[in-house]
């Protein structure tokens, strides 16, 4: 049974903030904090020495630094998160397996993923790509920069704060294959935050919908949205149910739902998406709107792999 969060630390700015997203959610899970790193996992920023370039795996300041990098920030989120139970696990092996091996005794795997800016997100790098693609259990991308306060609302004045309100957790759901796991891991999440939670599907008007010339009958066009958010309600019933504490927002919009969920992340604590598992030999099937979600969300994602 899964037992601990983990977080993947190479060191770099975004795996730093996605340790640090990681303790925060072993805090709210009561469980302890993992550290994984792979010592073949080369260090994020080493620089050439007068144009030439050192091979950074067999430096002496490769060593050293697969060394104490991962004791110094077990040290700092002991400092930051006092009565957080932490481990630090320092792995002879590539950083894919690596994580992978350390996926399957989690709740959740939290990884670093580099942001570019505001408008275009993540830049999913060929680790985290791979792990997203291959491993059973939930993966969650953290830019860098991410903090604390980002998941809250701001103050009266403005301020970001850490004691306001948990802005909304978001939920892409697909109505075509509503899985369990997915939206468990949804409503688990604002439930912990005492957050709302925001349901998004995103469906398009088919084409018997359209009369001559191609306009929409708005009749029929009311009748199929009603029609869907039925269905959404129906879907979400059980789930409320067994989350009565969670303040559920149900929204059925026009268009895919990978760029609606974009711009849902702007305001923000947690993006949860689907993806479907394949038994794929080679590459990585992350879906168009997860792909969408985790190359542009300014949120944390969660990637929740399922039938």
């Amino acid at each position: 049974m899964p037992r601990n969060v983990t977080a993947g630390l190479d060191g770099s700015p975004e795996s730093l903030a996605a340790a640090d997203w990681a303790a925060r959610e072993a805090l709210l899970r009561d469980m302890p904090l993992r550290l994984v790193h792979a010592r073949e996992w080369e260090p994020y920023a080493y620089a050439p020495l007068g144009g030439v370039s050192v091979p950074r795996s067999v430096s002496d300041a490769h060593r050293d630094w697969a060394a104490h990098m991962p004791r110094e920030a077990e040290s700092r989120l002991a400092r930051r998160y006092p009565g957080l139970r932490i481990g630090t696990d320092s792995m002879a092996e590539k950083p894919v397996p690596a994580l992978l091996a350390a996926a399957e005794d989690a709740d959740v795997l939290v990884l670093g993923s580099r942001g570019l800016n505001g408008v275009t997100g993540f830049l999913l790098g060929s680790v985290a790509l791979a792990v997203v693609g291959r491993t059973t259990r939930p993966v969650v991308l953290v830019r860098a920069g991410e903090r604390a306060e980002d998941e809250h609302l701001p103050d009266g004045a403005g301020v970001a704060s850490t004691v306001t309100p948990y802005r909304d957790v978001v939920l892409g759901l697909d109505l075509r294959n509503p899985d369990d796991k997915v939206i468990e891991f949804a409503f688990d999440a604002a439930s912990r935050r005492a957050a709302n939670l925001r349901v998004l599907h995103g469906w398009s008007l088919p084409v018997s919908s359209r009369g001559y010339g191609g306009i929409v009958d708005p009749e029929y066009d009311a009748e199929l949205t009603a029609r869907v958010r039925h269905e959404l309600s129906d879907v979400l019933r059980p789930w409320r149910a067994k989350f009565p504490g969670v303040e559920v927002n149900e929204q059925t919009v026009i268009g895919g739902a990978g760029s609606h969920l974009v711009d849902a992340s702007r305001d923000a604590a947690l993006v949860v998406v689907g993806r479907r598992t394949r038994n794929a030999q080679f590459g990585t099937h992350i879906g168009p709107v997860a792909h969408a979600v985790l190359h542009h969300a300014t949120a944390p994602v969660a990637v929740v792999p399922h039938d």
